[in-house]
């Protein structure tokens, strides 16, 4: 495994043009949120607008609309439940995140459907939460999109058919090519399998262990999709600063917050932003 860490992601921040407008990095939509849990779908949002994300619309409940624009003015909103906007937002989104906060309802798996056949090889699409449990139980082939699973060791569990004991390195890896797709599997030392090769991060801690972690990762890794060329870069960059930032935190905390690494996103990515353009 290659190790991901400062080094490591040196040069893969690009630093903006002087001529840039907001549609150069990325229109990113992020569906989820039913009216149960409508604060996983914000914190992805807000993970992707303050990952530097040109434009951020969220199709989620309308119960969670006000809270939304309460929170996070700079996203557009509209109802998930709508399928003839979903298809319409859908056709003109960079990235595309499903499942936080999404559900494991009928309407929910109605939704992820759409999502999966409509998507192109073009998007990148970043599978996620309730969307990984609904492919699995239903059987569910990836797309044809550039697509990121972002599994916890449970959901893994679901999707790859290995239980704990056996998920190492090699049957992961068996796993990633049977799903033709890429996957962030986190745990306390998250581990990357992409096309041709694997991923460790070095950082992360106990402090970071509280809900919606995995709403604001996937929400970072779809902001630096939007902007990024180079995909693989994207997915270690947004692994490495969630989890540097955590332990930045949790020098001074207990416990860590997903809305505060949020806060401290732009400001770490100008410290690891360099000339270099990709």
């Amino acid at each position: 495994m290659k190790e991901i860490n400062p080094e490591a992601i040196h040069g893969m921040i690009p630093k903006r043009n002087k001529d840039s407008y907001k549609a150069d990095y990325g229109r990113v939509l992020v569906i989820g949120g039913n009216e149960d849990m409508g604060g996983a779908i914000i914190l992805t949002a807000s993970a992707a607008v303050y990952s530097g994300a040109g434009l951020v619309t969220v199709a989620t409940a309308k119960v969670n609309h006000t809270a939304l624009h309460a929170r996070l003015p700079e996203a557009m909103v509209f109802d998930m439940y709508n399928e003839d906007c979903l298809l319409k937002k859908l056709s003109t989104a960079t990235v595309i995140v499903i499942g936080p906060g999404l559900g494991l309802s009928s309407e929910s798996l109605a939704i992820l459907k759409s999502v999966l056949k409509t998507v192109t090889k073009e998007q990148r699409l970043i599978i996620d939460g309730s969307a990984i449990t609904l492919m699995a139980k239903n059987n569910l082939k990836t797309p044809v999109a550039i697509t990121t699973y972002t599994p916890h060791l449970g959901e893994w569990r679901k999707l790859s058919h290995l239980k704990p004991t056996e998920q190492n390195e090699t049957l992961n890896i068996q796993a990633r090519k049977e799903l033709k797709a890429a996957v962030v599997l986190k745990q306390s030392r998250t581990e990357i399998y992409f096309l041709d090769e694997v991923w460790k991060n070095t950082h992360g801690n106990p402090a970071m262990a509280t809900g919606g972690m995995g709403d604001t990762l996937a929400g970072m890794i779809a902001g630096f999709s939007a902007q990024f060329k180079n995909n693989r870069s994207a997915i270690i960059t947004a692994v490495f600063l969630h989890s540097k930032i955590g332990d930045d935190l949790a020098k001074k905390q207990y416990v860590v917050l997903p809305s505060q690494i949020i806060e401290r996103i732009p400001t770490e990515m100008k410290e690891f932003s360099t000339m270099f353009i990709f």
